[in-house]
């Protein structure tokens, strides 16, 4: 076995949870369904505006904004065949291509009103880079 793959599983294990857990404080709290598609991540973003609306300081919204981030990178992982990567507490998806995405970053962006998960995961599917 080698270190990549003896690693992957480690690298997954928080944003995979994080994902989880908005799946399930969306269910219970927005009654929004998040089925892990393409599709869903319109809503997400969505969800993100209005909270951004709402002028909710970052430091209230910042667990909720990385959970909405791993989602997307969920989405992008199976979509794409991809896989998360970890370094200094930061994580990424890695495409098929080699293509490094920060869906947790993008989440940020969204909140800023300068992001799209679901353009993030169009873009990650179709192999198109993001400026």
């Amino acid at each position: 076995m080698t270190t990549q793959q003896q690693t992957r599983p480690s690298a997954a294990a928080k944003p995979v949870r994080w994902a989880a857990d908005a799946v399930a404080a969306m269910r219970e709290g927005a009654r929004l369904r998040l089925d892990y598609s393409a599709r869903s991540l319109w809503s997400v973003d969505r969800m993100i505006e209005s909270i951004r609306r709402e002028s909710a300081p970052y430091a209230a919204v910042e667990t909720v904004l990385r959970g909405f981030g791993a989602y997307a990178g969920e989405v992008i992982v199976r979509q794409t065949g991809g896989e998360w990567w970890a370094s200094g507490g930061d994580h990424w998806v890695r495409t098929p291509d080699g293509r490094l995405w920060d869906p947790v970053e993008e989440a940020r962006r969204c909140y800023t009103g300068d992001g799209s998960l679901r353009l993030l995961c169009r873009d990650a599917s179709s192999g198109t880079a993001r400026p």
